[in-house]
């Protein structure tokens, strides 16, 4: 196992993840006295590794067919894009 690529992408989603709105809703359901707090955590570890497995199989069928330079420069557009339609939007 290559410990620098699992670090690099565990404090990437890591950080990515923190309060966005999967976290909002996990904290929701949390909230409820009456459901156990391990159920919610399973369910929701579950969804994240269900969510991370399908990014892993797409990433690797797409890169098998186009080039990942070029899927970087895909990737960084479409950050910058959002990035603008964000501001756009404030």
């Amino acid at each position: 196992m290559d410990w620098k690529i699992f670090a690099t992408v565990f404090a990437s989603v890591f950080i990515a993840e923190m309060g966005d709105k999967t976290q909002l809703a996990t904290m929701l359901f949390a909230s409820d006295k009456e459901v156990s707090k391990w159920t919610i955590f399973f369910g929701a570890s579950l969804a994240l590794v269900a969510a991370s497995g399908i990014g892993v199989l797409a990433g690797s069928v797409i890169s098998s067919h186009i080039n990942e330079k070029y899927l970087h420069y895909a990737a960084g557009a479409g950050f910058v894009i959002i990035g603008f339609w964000t501001l756009w939007k404030a």
